[in-house]
């Protein structure tokens, strides 16, 4: 038997959620339908069948029902509204489809859908404080003790105290290593070697242990590991993986081995269908009300300057691979070559009307053609000229991971001041780091709160020339 198994953390209550989601999802069509229509109909009841074998599709393929113990409730709810959303959709979908949707009501329907979200979410809400109530007065709680005064061990021993609704009471750290070597202050009490720690665990007075130790310590791991594969404590490693600056890792199996992405998108499975999803609807919606403008730009483009309307520059999209950006074009010139001048203040090249449409980002909105037709999103780092990557790559550190996300027409960076030129390595390397935090943090509502944001300052700059 290979006892080299690595399984994604799960949690005893799953069970109970998925009965619990099915419960709400039946339960807000029968109170729709009872409020509505004063009764339910047996086709109503097949719908609701039909849309919660749906929903826990969606919901198993996006890791719904994971333990969600030590993570915050926002998270949870996107996670949750998601596959709901999906499951609407494919409602939708199917009354377009097989043009049915004239046999039930769409009063009925549209309060389906509005009382399920509520409905998933705030059960979800009252189980969490209720869990959260539970800990506080010891009930559900585990204690937990840390082997090893790593910063890692810090990091953790800190949040345990910040966070009681985890349910994990920190006894204190054990650690062999000399006084003298511990980094930082503890926030908990040191109570000695580990061996007294492995006989704590024998005794069952600890549930959790936690060894946190450097990753060049492997004897001492191996050792600690067998021994206390002689308690009933659940054994965790801390290791220092974030000394190599992770972006978005993830555990992947290949065959019988596993690995840990270093260096990985956070856009895969039930993520990149979801921002796919948002890219296409969002374009669409904005092509269609920017309709007018573009025609608009576009004649004066035309009647400011000889040349094309649009200006289709090499950038570097997902993977470093070369994609055709389009842009108004907005200069008497259109360099695409190996070297590419950045537009300064009082750039000859740029005409009257271009400097107009770039101060205030307008130059850029045929870039929504881009999204549409994949090579671009919404929301994502800036693309910059192949030039202007192959200068920066060699002198920016990680400058090439921001290209594990497809680039955007608007980005972290843009929104937090770094828009146009990048006249010094100061500012490159502050628009990386944010391109990076966006890449390590996305989620929907990050994109959403970057895309309102960008509404109110993030087309026009100091530095857009």
């Amino acid at each position: 038997m290979d006892s080299r198994k690595i399984r994604t953390h799960g949690t005893e209550s799953a069970i109970m959620y998925r009965l619990c989601d099915l419960a709400v999802i039946g339960g807000s069509l029968v109170l729709a339908s009872f409020l509505y229509l004063g009764a339910i109909s047996e086709d109503n009841l097949l719908l609701a069948t039909l849309i919660s074998i749906c929903y826990l599709l969606f919901a198993e393929s996006s890791h719904l029902y994971r333990s969600w113990r030590i993570s915050n409730f926002q998270g949870q709810v996107v996670a949750t509204l998601l596959p709901w959303l999906g499951a609407c959709l494919a409602l939708v979908a199917y009354f377009f489809f097989t043009q049915r949707g004239i046999e039930f009501s769409r009063v009925v329907m549209t309060m389906w859908f509005a009382f399920g979200a509520v409905g998933l979410v705030l059960w979800r809400f009252l189980a969490r404080i209720a869990l959260s109530r539970l800990r506080n007065h010891g009930i559900n709680t585990r204690c937990a003790a840390i082997i090893g005064t790593t910063a890692n061990g810090i990091d953790l021993a800190q949040e345990f105290q910040r966070n009681h609704a985890l349910g994990i009471k920190l006894v204190g750290f054990y650690e062999d290593r000399n006084v003298d070597r511990i980094e930082g202050t503890l926030p908990a009490p040191m109570l000695g070697k580990a061996d007294e720690a492995l006989e704590q665990a024998k005794q069952g007075k600890l549930q959790h242990v936690y060894i946190a130790m450097p990753m060049h310590a492997k004897d001492r791991i191996a050792r600690y590991l067998n021994q206390f594969a002689d308690t009933t404590a659940t054994t965790y490693l801390v290791p220092d993986f974030f000394t190599y600056n992770l972006l978005h890792s993830r555990w992947q199996t290949i065959g019988h081995v596993h690995t840990l992405s270093v260096h990985d998108t956070p856009f895969s499975g039930f993520s990149a269908w979801s921002k796919r999803l948002e890219d296409i609807i969002l374009s669409i919606l904005i092509l269609i009300l920017i309709s007018p403008v573009l025609v608009v730009i576009a004649i004066g483009v035309k009647l400011s300057s000889p040349g094309p309307i649009i200006f289709k520059q090499h950038r570097y999209g997902l993977d470093g691979r070369k994609i055709n950006v389009w842009k108004f074009r907005s200069m008497s010139t259109t360099d695409n070559g190996d070297v590419v001048k950045q537009a300064t203040k009082n750039d000859p090249r740029v005409t009257r009307f271009g400097a107009f449409i770039r101060r205030t980002s307008l130059d850029e909105l045929p870039q929504f053609f881009n999204v549409l037709r994949g090579s671009m999103s919404i929301v994502g780092p800036r693309p910059h000229a192949v030039a202007h990557n192959e200068q920066y790559r060699d002198i920016v550190d990680r400058y090439m991971l921001r290209h594990k996300v497809k680039p955007g027409i608007t980005g972290l960076a843009q929104v937090n001041g770094y828009r146009g030129e990048t006249d010094t390595l100061d500012k490159m390397e502050k628009r990386v780091q944010f391109d990076l935090e966006y890449i390590q943090n996305w989620s929907l509502w990050m994109d959403i709160k970057i895309v309102i944001a960008t509404v109110f300052k993030g087309f026009v700059g100091k530095s857009a020339y």
